[in-house]
């Protein structure tokens, strides 16, 4: 069974169907300059709407691309704290759209004290 939301996939081959946050962890965490120099998190459809990335620079640590069309978002940041970055990746993908996914309901409790 394929990803139900999102996959990553790294430069050396390496492919996470719905990785969690000490996965993507996991995949910054070896990325090195020499033949494993990226990751890639997208929707697992043909042509998605959003991706984010995470390469690593040549000064020492790594940029990260938050990009979704629908949104009109586009962010290049820079970075070296891995859980960091894994964290705030966790919660920006968790923010985006998914066919299938129910959508978010908010609902107002009165109060009656």
């Amino acid at each position: 069974m394929g990803a139900q939301y999102y996959c990553a996939d790294s430069e050396d081959g390496d492919h996470i169907d719905d990785p969690s946050q000490d996965a993507l962890f996991m995949l910054i965490d070896d990325l090195n300059d020499t033949d494993n120099t990226f990751v890639v998190i997208q929707p697992n459809e043909d042509d998605p709407a959003w991706f984010a990335s995470v390469a690593v620079q040549d000064e020492g640590g790594f940029e990260i691309v938050r990009r979704d069309t629908a949104r009109r978002e586009h962010e290049v940041t820079t970075d070296t704290d891995i859980s960091r970055m894994a964290r705030d990746l966790t919660i920006w993908m968790a923010a985006r759209d998914f066919p299938g996914r129910p959508n978010k309901q908010v609902s107002r409790f009165q109060n009656t004290a």
